[in-house]
């Protein structure tokens, strides 16, 4: 047991340097892609032969005692089961315990099956624990419990027993403890190159949501050449791409940076890695000019992060990340180019939501204001007829400011104009209406200066005074007045018609929204603007109606 001691101490600084070996290791980027269960084959076989190697240093890094050698190897396989599971750890547990097992002596055959043993067993635990992190207390158990088996199986394989119970006595307790904690130590090291990774996650997360930002507004027009454009720019100056690029399923987009001679705007989709990421919907890894594929032997991009842009289930593009070094891409890379398509592709298909809603609500408001032309349409030819034979001059007149007040509709009826326009498309109505009701129709307009250029929709305000003569006054042997008073209250442009009439419940409708025209104005009000601008109708005071319409005040069109 005195041996025991000194022994101890060897095996630490042996151990010590492997430690020190598995740090550098953490700086590589394959050795990051594996912590992170992003690894593929290539990177699975990586970790296979380095673990060996591991394995086999130490081995040749060993301390000869009884015949038999007091090592480290354990570290290596252990390591390949708990970064790449029981195939990578069965695997350099094998090759590591064959590389043993050349190296004779009489535990040769029991050092080459247990290694093969302890690698299988860290790959169990990486199954158990492969969507969490190991945390180093259960790695220094794990390292104590393969050394242990190590020890059983020397005991049940190695003859003479008594020479392998010998050796036991000696190496078991150093190689338990030191081989445990370097295992342990050595998942420190990778619990911190993962909390660097999620760090830098988190960075290059915030820098996709600056962009994302940045661009939002730019993708609210949809994907096209102008925005495609916009956006590459954006996010060519805030990331250390080489090149940045967009494409549709068939053209470029937008290119810029190094290659931009030959990736044009406009012109066919030129690599092959863009095609298969499109073919493929899935992420892609162009890793040097060979997978990338370009139709230019001078290009200057040797390696590709290629993204598909999705709307829905449809891929409608490509957001491409290049670079002019083969295998430059990093993780980070990587994770950056896969959230600014996801955020772009959601991005996409609100735009497409916005752009179908606008569709809609022009759809709606051409029908209800195919519903109004004709209702003021009849009316005023009705009155028109009654003058044609007593009254034939004013008829003419009337027929002229009918055709006036449609001339304007054309160009005007469905467009946003001015309050001034829409004025005179009430005076224009009002023309004939006093041709028919004469002294009984008073008009009043108070309007404030600064809402006569505030813009509103065409033809909104001639049903509600259309309205308030048929309903309002016309019932009303006396007839009476109606005031037209717009300006500005509580930042909206507020419109009234305020009549003296008989009022809604005395009318011959006793329900204020019941008439087309006013359902109409406010279905137009509604899908133009939503809450809380509307058309409401409330008893005046003075007896009558008082009509109101509320829309919003736009500072930059008052002149």
């Amino acid at each position: 047991m005195s041996s025991i001691h000194p022994l101890l101490i060897d095996l630490a600084e042996r151990t010590a340097t492997l430690i020190v070996l598995a740090f550098f290791l953490s700086r590589f980027r394959f050795f990051r892609r594996v912590l992170r269960r992003t690894d593929g084959p290539r990177d699975k076989i990586i970790t296979t032969i380095i673990c060996t190697l591991i394995g086999i240093y130490g081995t040749y890094a060993a301390i000869p005692i009884e015949g038999a050698l007091a090592n480290s190897r354990v570290i290596g396989p252990v390591m390949a089961g708990l970064l790449g599971g029981p195939i990578v750890g069965t695997a350099a547990g094998f090759l590591a315990g064959l590389h043993r097992y050349f190296l004779g002596g009489f535990t040769d055959l029991a050092c080459a099956v247990s290694t093969t043993v302890e690698g299988a067993l860290a790959g169990l635990v990486y199954m158990r624990y492969h969507h969490r992190s190991i945390h180093w207390k259960m790695a220094w158990v794990v390292g104590f419990i393969a050394e242990g088996i190590q020890m059983l199986l020397i005991l049940g394989i190695a003859r003479p027993f008594a020479d392998a119970l010998h050796l036991v006595e000696i190496i078991a307790l150093p190689m338990m403890l030191v081989n445990a904690s370097g295992i342990a130590l050595f998942v420190m090291i990778v619990q911190t190159a993962k909390a660097e990774e999620e760090k830098i996650g988190s960075m290059q997360a915030q820098r996709a949501l600056q962009i994302a930002d940045i661009t939002l507004p730019i993708l609210r027009q949809g994907l096209n050449e102008t925005s495609a454009e916009k956006t590459a720019r954006v996010i060519y100056n805030m990331t250390e791409a080489a090149a940045v690029a967009i494409t549709d399923r068939e053209k470029i987009l937008a290119h810029i940076g190094a290659g931009d001679k030959h990736h044009q705007r406009g012109t066919p989709l030129q690599t092959e890695a863009t095609l298969k990421a499109i073919h493929t919907q899935q992420l892609l890894w162009a890793k040097n000019k060979t997978e990338i594929g370009c139709s230019s032997i001078d290009c200057p991009l040797h390696s590709a992060i290629i993204v598909p842009l999705r709307k829905k289930d449809t891929v409608v593009g490509t957001l491409k990340l290049y670079f002019k070094k083969q295998h430059e891409v990093s993780v980070v890379d990587w994770e950056l180019a896969r959230g600014l398509a996801q955020l772009f592709s959601t991005q996409l298909e609100i735009a497409d939501l916005e752009k179908q809603a606008a569709l809609l609500a022009d759809a709606e408001i051409r029908a209800l204001h195919a519903q109004i032309n004709p209702h003021f349409l009849f009316n005023a030819l009705n009155t028109i007829s009654s003058f044609i034979r007593t009254k034939p001059e004013t008829a003419r007149r009337l027929i002229v400011n009918l055709a006036e007040f449609f001339r304007r509709n054309l160009h005007q009826g469905d467009r946003i104009i001015t309050v001034e326009e829409e004025i005179k498309h009430v005076e224009a109505y009002l023309e004939i209406e006093k041709a028919r009701f004469g002294d009984k129709l008073q008009i009043v307009t108070e309007i404030q200066p600064e809402a006569w250029k505030q813009r509103i929709p065409g033809l909104i305000l001639q049903p509600i005074v259309e309205n308030a003569v048929k309903h309002g006054l016309l019932p009303k042997k006396a007839g009476g007045t109606i005031l037209i008073r717009i300006g500005k209250e509580n930042n909206a442009l507020v419109i009234q018609v305020i009549d003296d009439g008989v009022g809604f419940a005395a009318s011959t409708e006793s329900r204020p929204f019941s008439g087309i025209g006013l359902q109409n104005v406010r279905g137009r009000l509604q899908s133009l603007y939503g809450n809380p601008y509307d058309l409401t109708i409330e008893a005046n005071p003075g007896g009558g109606t008082v009509c109101t319409i509320t829309i919003p005040w736009k500072e930059r069109n008052v002149s």
